[in-house]
């Protein structure tokens, strides 16, 4: 009995003696993968030639055609490459540009894409996202970020979130460190969708625009995630 004491307190010096340099050590391991996390400069992107389908299935919709969007002369961000889809439903006509960027603040995006000066209204639907709306010109638009990871996001700040939640994962970190995977995936697929307004009031408008939105997101993500994966 006397022995097990004795056994046992041995044990807890040498518990004590070891405690404070194995925490030392995991604190700095801890602090050095931080370190590099924070001072990493994104990867290089790497771009599949098949991101774009040439044809996307769309519930209800009929596929007119794919065609290219016109290069803005400057623009303050990179563009890795861009893709136009055309659909209608009873001679209603929708049009859905889709740019793969490595920003994703897209009140910025519209800013240096579009001509659209209006306000936008965020919203978000469960399973899916963030994304806006708005009116311009007598168009309705739909306009987001689908990540490669998460949700969908419209604001600079939810995408960043967004980013940091799925980077500081165990499994990512690790597949990073035995260089399976890149770690910084700030990478984009800005999806812009718009139809004429016509004689509906915005919030149909909107109703519709949605509905084609859900379906869209739901085809792209997971399409979206395998790539960066292969």
């Amino acid at each position: 009995m006397i022995q097990t004491r004795k056994t046992i307190v041995n044990k807890v010096i040498i518990w004590k003696q070891f405690r404070l340099p194995i925490l030392a050590l995991t604190f700095s391991m801890t602090f050095l993968v931080l370190g590099k996390i924070l001072l990493l400069k994104p990867e290089k992107v790497t771009v599949s030639s098949s991101i774009f389908s040439e044809q996307v299935p769309l519930p209800k919709w009929q596929f007119k055609k794919n065609g290219s969007l016109p290069n803005p002369k400057k623009i303050h961000l990179e563009l890795i490459t861009q893709k136009h889809y055309e659909y209608t439903r009873n001679n209603l006509p929708l049009d859905l540009e889709m740019r793969y960027v490595t920003e994703g603040n897209v009140p910025m995006l519209i800013k240096e894409f579009t001509s659209i000066t209006s306000s936008t209204t965020v919203r978000q639907q469960k399973g899916i996202g963030y994304y806006g709306v708005g009116i311009d010109q007598k168009r309705a638009y739909l306009s987001a970020c689908i990540n490669p990871y998460g949700n969908s996001t419209f604001t600079e700040e939810q995408f960043n979130q967004n980013r940091f939640h799925y980077e500081i994962q165990p499994q990512h970190l690790l597949s990073w460190l035995l260089g399976q995977k890149q770690l910084q995936h700030k990478r984009c697929l800005w999806t812009h969708l718009s139809i004429p307004l016509n004689n509906s009031s915005p919030e149909a408008a909107y109703q519709v625009l949605e509905n084609v939105w859900f379906s869209w997101y739901q085809w792209w993500q997971p399409r979206f995630s395998y790539d960066l994966n292969k």
